[in-house]
C-alpha cells in the first residue's frame, strides 16, 4: 500500500487516526500503531508479514543475549547481525547469486553441466529498510548506547511503524527509543507533521508521478533512443527519482511528527552539491549516515593510510550498490560512486574548490546522471546501449513519439521541478518553520495556508484520477 493510493489516503489515514487519537493511553496508541503497522504490511503480501514477524522476535531475543553476555558480547552481536543478513541474504540476492554462479559453470563446463535451480523467491517490500533498522538496535544495545527493549510491542514498533517501514528513513534505534514507551501527541505537533505530509505527497504525485511518463518511455519502450530523446528521458528520471524518495520521505517524516516522532531529515537539495562528497551529505542522508556510523567508521574510517581510506570508501559504497538490488549494475553503480569519493580524497577535490561554481555543479550533475543510468537500466547492456544514445551513436534529433507525451502538465511539472531541484529554493524551509512551531500552534500567514490547501486538493485530485502511483523504492 503506497502512501499516495486511494487506499492509503481515503481509508487506511483517517480511520487509523481516529483510533490511534481515541486511544486514552501511550499503551493503547502503541497496540494501535502495530496493529495498523502489520495490516499496512499484509495490505502489499500477507504471507510476509510472518517474515516481519520473525525478525521482530529474532532481535527481541538477540538483544537480550547481548545484554547479558558480557565476555561475549561480540560473538552474541556477531551472529544477531548475521542472522538479519542471511535473511536479507535470502530473499534478496539468492537468485543474483544463483544466476551468477550458473554463468560461471556454463562458462567453465562449456554448456554440460545442468544449471543449477533458480529459487525464484518474492522479495519482501522494505525488507533492505526494516533489516538495517534491527542491525542499528543491536549494535546500540552491543554499544551500550541503549538497554534492551523489554516490551516486544515497543520493539515491534520501531521495527515495523508503518511510517518509515517500507522506504525509510532510516531511523537508528538510539534516536527514538525514549519515545517509544512515552511520546507527546499535540495539535500543534499534528499541523506541523500534516502539512510536511502535504508537501511531501505534492512532491510525489504533481511532480514525480507527471515527469515518470516521459522516463518510463524512453527506458522501457524506447530499444534505440536519439541523444535528444536520451538526455530528456535521463533528465526526467533525474528529476522523477529525487522527488518520488524525497516526496515519500518527507511523508514519512509528517506522519511519524504526528505521532509524536522524530524522523530524520532524508534530502537536503542534492543536486546543488557542489562535489560527489557533499551529494552523498545531502542525498538519502539517513542511509549515508548508517553506512558512515556502522560499516566505514568501524572499517577504520579515514584513521589509517590513504590507501586504507580509499579502500573503506570503496567498500561502503559498493555495499550501498549491493543494498539497492541485486543486479550487476546496482554494483556497478556503487563502484561508480565510489570512484568519484576516492578521486575527491586524493586530490580532485582541492581542483574543484579553486574551479567556478557552475563547474562544480555541472560536475556533480554528470556524475550523478550518469550513476543514474546504470541505476535505472535491468542490465549492463542496456546501460551501454544507453551510454551510446547519450553520445549519439542512435542520431541526434529525431523525437519518435516522446513528443506526444509533452503536454503543458508534463512540460510545467518538468520546469518546476527542475527549479526546486536546481535553484535552491527550499521548499523544505516550511518544515523547518513548522519543527519550530512544536508544542504550540502558529498563526501561519493565510497564503501559506492557502498554498498548503491547494497542493492537497491537486494532490487528491491526481490521485482520484489514476488508479496507481508506483513509489520507485519499492523494489529496494
Amino acid at each position: 500500500m503506497a502512501f499516495s493510493s486511494i487506499e492509503f489516503l481515503f481509508y487506511f489515514l483517517p480511520i487509523f487516526f481516529l483510533l490511534y487519537f481515541l486511544a486514552p493511553t501511550i499503551y493503547g496508541k502503541n497496540a494501535v500503531l502495530l496493529l495498523a503497522s502489520l495490516l499496512f504490511y499484509a495490505a502489499g503480501e500477507p504471507w510476509f508479514v510472518l517474515v516481519l514477524m520473525a525478525q521482530m522476535a529474532l532481535n527481541y531475543a538477540a538483544a537480550l543475549v547481548i545484554a547479558r553476555a558480557e565476555d561475549s558480547r561480540r560473538v552474541a552481536t556477531a551472529i544477531g547481525v548475521s542472522a538479519n543478513l542471511l535473511l536479507l541474504g535470502v530473499f534478496k540476492y539468492a537468485g543474483f547469486v544463483v544466476s551468477t554462479l550458473n554463468g560461471f559453470v556454463h562458462t567453465l563446463s562449456r554448456g554440460v553441466m545442468p544449471p543449477i535451480p533458480d529459487p525464484n523467491l518474492a522479495l519482501p517490500i522494505g525488507i533492505s529498510f526494516f533489516t538495517f533498522h534491527s542491525i542499528s538496535y543491536l549494535i546500540d544495545v552491543y554499544r551500550k548506547q541503549v538497554l534492551p527493549n523489554r516490551s516486544p510491542i515497543q520493539l515491534a514498533i520501531y521495527i515495523a511503524m508503518f511510517p518509515q517501514l517500507i522506504a525509510g528513513p532510516i531511523v537508528r534505534y538510539h534516536t527514538i527509543s525514549h519515545l517509544l514507551g512515552r511520546r507527546r501527541s499535540t495539535l500543534g505537533r499534528a499541523s506541523a507533521g500534516m502539512r510536511i505530509f502535504i508537501i511531501g505527497l505534492s512532491q510525489k504525485v504533481l511532480i514525480a508521478d507527471e515527469i515518470a511518463k516521459i522516463a518510463e518511455k524512453v527506458f522501457d519502450y524506447t530499444f534505440h533512443p536519439t541523444a535528444t530523446e536520451a538526455w530528456l528521458g535521463l533528465s526526467a528520471y533525474t528529476l522523477q527519482i529525487y522527488f518520488d524518495f524525497a516526496g515519500y520521505s518527507s511523508m514519512a517524516v509528517g506522519l511519524g511528527f504526528m505521532l509524536g516522532f522524530a524522523f530524520p531529515r532524508n534530502f537536503r537539495l542534492p543536486y546543488t552539491a557542489e562535489s560527489i562528497t557533499d551529494f552523498w551529505r545531502r542525498w538519502h542522508i539517513s542511509l549515508s549516515q548508517w553506512l558512515r556510523d556502522y560499516l566505514y567508521i568501524p572499517l577504520g574510517g579515514s584513521r589509517g593510510t590513504n590507501l586504507q581510506t580509499y579502500r573503506n570508501l570503496w567498500l561502503v559504497f559498493l555495499s550501498c550498490g549491493i543494498w539497492h538490488g541485486a543486479n550487476w549494475t546496482f554494483v556497478i553503480w556503487g563502484i561508480h560512486h565510489g570512484s568519484f569519493l576516492v578521486a575527491e580524497r586524493a586530490g580532485l577535490a582541492k581542483i574543484l574548490s579553486r574551479a567556478p561554481l557552475i563547474v562544480r555543479r555541472s560536475y556533480v550533475m554528470l556524475v550523478a546522471m550518469t550513476g543514474w543510468v546504470w541505476f535505472r537500466t535491468n542490465s549492463t547492456s542496456g546501460a551501454t546501449r544507453f551510454f551510446g544514445s547519450l553520445v549519439g551513436v542512435h542520431g541526434w534529433s529525431a523525437w519518435g513519439a516522446i513528443h506526444l507525451l509533452l503536454y503543458p502538465t508534463t512540460v510545467g511539472a518538468m520546469v518546476i521541478g527542475a527549479a526546486l531541484a536546481l535553484l535552491r529554493i527550499d521548499i523544505s524551509r516550511l518544515m523547518r518553520r513548522q519543527l519550530t512551531a512544536v508544542g504550540y500552534v502558529t498563526a501561519w500567514p493565510p497564503i501559506d495556508s492557502l498554498a498548503i490547501a491547494a497542493l492537497l486538493a491537486f494532490s487528491l485530485l491526481t490521485v482520484a484520477s489514476n488508479s496507481y502511483s508506483p513509489f520507485l523504492y519499492f523494489r529496494f
